[in-house]
């Protein structure tokens, strides 16, 4: 059986800002995100399948990363809900797609909530390996599954 790696793009726009962080990050701000999903599996082999020849649709991976992560976060401000109370409150009543989250949205912290999201999402026969996240041009942050085996 031969495994192979499927790696699809994302790139979305998000603003957050890190609570009681010591530096500029503290104060909200946003980028434009790079994501890549790489997942593997082994490839089909049913010559009377629709898929054969794949580990996985790249659409239906991109359906899943949308639905999961993509559509929630996507021109979306991103604030640790133990921020303050009452900036969240004026924020809240000026605009509409504010997430208020159990952890700093920090990439690092970003990538740990996505990779959860995505892996319970995608077919039994196809595995999560890793998610790539650059937030700039010159800053990124990857999550490995051999580095996490809790999923």
């Amino acid at each position: 059986m031969t495994y192979i790696r499927i790696t699809k793009r994302f790139c979305f726009e998000m603003a957050h800002a890190l609570a009681r962080y010591d530096g500029l990050c503290r104060n909200i701000h946003g980028h434009s995100y790079h994501l890549e999903v790489t997942v593997k599996g082994a490839v089909l082999d049913d010559k009377n399948s629709p898929k054969n020849g794949m580990v996985m649709d790249f659409g239906e991976l991109k359906q899943i990363v949308q639905e999961t992560v993509i559509s929630k976060i996507d021109h979306a401000l991103l604030l640790n809900a133990d921020s303050d109370p009452a900036l969240i409150e004026t924020l809240q009543s000026h605009f509409d797609k504010i997430l208020l989250l159990d952890y700093q949205p920090t990439t690092e912290n970003m990538l740990v909530d996505f990779a959860r999201r995505i892996a319970e999402k995608l077919p039994v026969h196809v595995a999560l390996c890793s998610l790539r996240m650059s937030e700039t041009d010159t800053s990124c942050a990857e999550w490995h599954e051999y580095d996490n085996n809790e999923l």
